[in-house]
């Protein structure tokens, strides 16, 4: 049984065989027995390199921090993480930047990643519940992701594919509704909008 620390879109920690392309956390959320008992610890949800320096540690170690993987950048977006500002800093300078401007950041200096991570918390999880806002389809940008009926889509280029733990599928628009339960945090979706291009597992690229 493969280890329960696969992250939807929605947010949620499952159990899949399936390989994410990117690796993050939330803090230690584990037990000794690798069984997961929280969804998050702190406030700082980052997305980081699968490999980072040739360091290596087992999987839910005691006492250390709890690895968690995601399908691509994109999944990791709507599940309300950000990049790492040690493992791919050039990625969080682009993100900060972008979110700062898009949001019209009024601080007197570039905004801190404690500062970014207390607006995202606030716009991903409220009481244990995943934050989710009514949004319209034909307005959301590349990489928004959104659901109907319990399943994730996305938005890339001018297509919707599907989501799965496996990677994306083609999905008609045609029958989906105008207006949509939008799961990427809007202050992500404003920093896609103004040009941040966020980045999707490499099999939509063989789509269409």
């Amino acid at each position: 049984m493969p280890l329960k620390n696969r992250v939807n879109p929605m947010g949620l920690i499952e159990s899949s065989k399936a390989r994410g392309t990117l690796m993050g956390n939330r803090g230690v959320l584990h037990n000794s027995k690798k069984e997961i008992r929280r969804q998050f610890k702190n406030l700082a949800w980052i997305t980081c390199l699968l490999e980072f320096k040739g360091r290596k540690r087992e999987l839910m170690s005691p006492g250390g921090y709890t690895e968690l993987f995601f399908l691509d950048e994109v999944t990791a977006f709507a599940a309300g993480h950000r990049p790492c500002a040690e493992c791919r800093r050039a990625r969080y300078n682009e993100f900060r930047d972008a979110w700062s401007t898009a949001n019209n950041w009024s601080g007197t200096s570039k905004v801190r990643a404690p500062e970014m991570d207390k607006v995202l918390h606030q716009e991903r999880i409220e009481n244990g519940q995943k934050v989710t806002w009514i949004g319209k389809l034909a307005d959301l940008p590349h990489g928004a992701m959104f659901q109907v009926d319990s399943e994730g889509y996305a938005v890339c280029e001018d297509r919707v594919l599907a989501w799965s733990f496996e990677g994306y599928r083609e999905a008609s628009i045609e029958g989906l509704p105008e207006m949509v339960d939008v799961l990427t945090p809007q202050s992500v979706v404003k920093t896609f909008a103004a040009g941040f291009r966020p980045e999707f597992h490499y099999n939509a690229r063989n789509l269409g």
